[in-house]
């Protein structure tokens, strides 16, 4: 263990200059390197770290291919597909014991890092997923679970306060695991196990320069439980002298709720904001709520992330493909600072259209780097509701989005002198025609074919 230890350390000096962060020249993006860089992605599964080596090489390559760079891992060990492992050692009487480690777990979780690693995949770990540890929607995954004092050596339920069933969906906040944070009920036998389990993970990731942390998925639980983990896994790192980003993601639709204030009011805490429930939202809701935390943040801007991009057809929420893409597309060009498709079959993972997304988004940002341009629907005219969304720079670019065709006027006073205008197809990630107009003055833009098509406006 010592010597793990002091590996880091040296490591962590090392990568210092390297380490993902906010870019200072324009802090709602990240950097790396000293760097901008763009965070595209989308993945099959929410916890690869849980896949088979093999398997997981695989996804990342096809990510990496199509211009990916990064996943979402939640440390989940929900047993819903069969091959996940718990972090704990099964002894032989089939209990757990919670001093004790699975190192099968542990060694996948760094196959991930060190996979991810040499591919430049940028990793949101997060912490605690209330699903875990709930037998809501028929499930038994706490009737099973290591923490159930049923099944290890370690308490009871007297000592714990763990009840024998949740059967509640765990939005109702009834799990006693997510109240042991000083502060709320400081529950001194249970909380010493999950600050070890934090600690091992922050063992493996602190070693590594490509990790992003957030707390919880998608919580409504207390103010105190998500302050307390993001204090905890600062001040671990600050042990190692390595300096991360935190932030934590809560479950309201509605980003002007008052919960959502916990992070956007804290950035002395909170290094960045992730919105993705605002993708339960569609159309110019959808683009809104994004500018409403733009305008929000502007006085401490911060990344904003959406790691979590729904829609698939068949979705139990009624989302379809289509509002997959358009989700992405309105986050490309509103601003922010990393977009991942959700997995199936709440999203399209890293299905051929997720992956053609990516690829035309790479193709688009190749013209236009995109932390340099800001919102700009003010210079639309003739644009019926979702019917064209734009962005534009310093009079030398601009990027237009059609999410299925259309017709609509940009104003193009500020960038006077030959434009060139590049097409590009969303549903194939290719590049459409080359067209030459003159600028400083509203002009008529209508795709060259039907579907989803992206516009590069650059000076020539």
């Amino acid at each position: 263990m010592k010597k793990v230890l002091i590996y880091s350390a040296a490591l962590t000096v090392l990568n210092l200059a390297a380490e993902i962060k906010p870019w200072p020249e324009n802090p709602w993006y990240w950097s790396y390197e000293g760097k901008p860089v763009l965070l595209l992605g989308g993945s099959d599964d929410d916890n690869l770290f849980q896949w088979q080596e093999e398997k997981l090489i695989s996804q990342l390559e096809r990510l990496a291919a199509a211009g990916g760079n990064v996943i979402r891992n939640t440390m989940s060990d929900r047993k819903d597909k069969g091959f996940e492992l718990y972090a704990y050692k099964q002894l032989p009487d089939k209990k757990y014991d919670l001093n004790q480690w699975n190192d099968d777990y542990w060694a996948r979780f760094d196959c991930l890092l060190k996979e991810t690693a040499k591919r430049r995949v940028f990793v949101q770990i997060e912490i605690w997923d209330r699903f875990d540890l709930t037998d809501s929607g028929g499930s038994n995954r706490w009737q099973i679970h290591p923490y159930n004092p049923a099944n290890n050596i370690n308490y009871s339920y007297e000592e714990s306060g763990f009840a024998g069933a949740y059967p509640d969906h765990p939005g109702k906040n009834k799990q006693p695991f997510f109240f042991t944070a000083p502060g709320q009920k400081r529950n001194r036998v249970v909380l010493p196990y999950q600050q070890r389990f934090v600690q091992k993970m922050l063992e493996y990731a602190l070693r590594y320069d490509h990790v992003l942390y957030c707390i919880d998925n998608e919580t409504n639980g207390e103010e105190e439980w998500g302050r307390y983990w993001a204090q905890f896994v600062k001040q671990e790192a600050a042990k190692r002298n390595k300096t991360i980003y935190v932030t934590e993601m809560w479950d309201d639709w509605d980003l002007t709720a008052d919960r959502h204030k916990r992070t956007f009011d804290h950035p002395e805490l909170y290094d960045f904001v992730d919105i993705s429930q605002n993708n339960h939202n569609k159309g110019l809701k959808h683009w809104d709520n994004f500018i409403y935390v733009q305008k929000y943040l502007s006085r401490k801007p911060r990344p904003i992330n959406t790691t979590k991009t729904y829609g698939a057809d068949g979705n139990k929420f009624g989302h379809t493909d289509q509002d997959a893409i358009e989700r992405f597309w309105r986050h490309l060009l509103a601003g922010a600072a990393s977009m991942r498709f959700h997995r199936p079959e709440s999203g399209l993972g890293l299905n051929d259209k997720a992956v053609a997304c990516i690829r035309a988004a790479r193709k688009l940002e190749s013209k236009i780097p995109l932390w340099t341009v800001k919102p700009a629907m003010e210079l639309l005219s003739d644009c019926e509701p979702n019917e064209a969304y734009l962005a534009v720079g310093s009079g030398t670019a601009g990027a237009l989005y059609f999410p299925a065709g259309g017709k609509v006027r940009v104003d193009l006073s500020a960038m006077k002198g030959p434009l060139a205008v590049h097409w590009i197809e969303i549903a194939t990630g290719e590049w459409g025609k080359v067209e030459s107009i003159e600028g400083g003055h509203k002009i008529a833009f209508a795709p060259p074919g039907k579907g989803g098509w992206a516009v590069a406006l650059v000076k020539r």
